[in-house]
């Protein structure tokens, strides 16, 4: 039987990554109380909860065996990679509407389901959740769309 190495070895390099940022933190920030929190709160429970994930992938591959390895296709890493890059260079140019909706398109390019319908409704439904998260929850300082001057 072999083991799930992939998963095993993935979960304890998260949970060792959480774990030494939780500690560092511990180390050289002052993590305060429940009603006023320090500095060192926020990154102490993010390391936690990533140590606490790692585990989580890391013990039940333990008991479990490694199935077929995934291909590698280069065609799915190169969509990915330019939706990427099309998203950084065109947020300010294009708005976030635009930035995020030309990714979505660009990024789903290798995808197996044939047809545009589903690509447009993906592409504007990220799209609003995105103008929801970024614009009016967090009110980040993002053109929305594109700058006509």
């Amino acid at each position: 039987m072999q083991k799930d190495w992939p998963d095993i070895l993935g979960g304890l390099a998260l949970a060792a990554l959480g774990a030494a940022a939780a500690g560092w933190a511990l180390a050289h920030y002052d993590i305060g109380s429940l009603r006023r929190m320090g500095p060192g709160f926020f990154p102490v429970a993010l390391g936690t909860l990533l140590t606490g994930l790692g585990l989580a992938i890391a013990l039940p591959a333990l008991g479990r065996q490694a199935g077929p390895r995934p291909g590698f296709e280069p065609c799915a890493v190169l969509a990915v990679l330019a939706a990427i890059l099309v998203f950084g260079l065109g947020l300010f140019r294009i708005g976030l509407v635009g930035a995020t909706a030309a990714a979505v398109l660009i990024a789903t390019l290798p995808a197996p389901h044939p047809g545009r319908v589903w690509r447009l409704v993906l592409a504007l439904a990220i799209s609003a959740l995105t103008v929801l998260v970024f614009g009016l929850g967090l009110r980040m300082n993002i053109p929305l769309w594109p700058r006509l001057s």
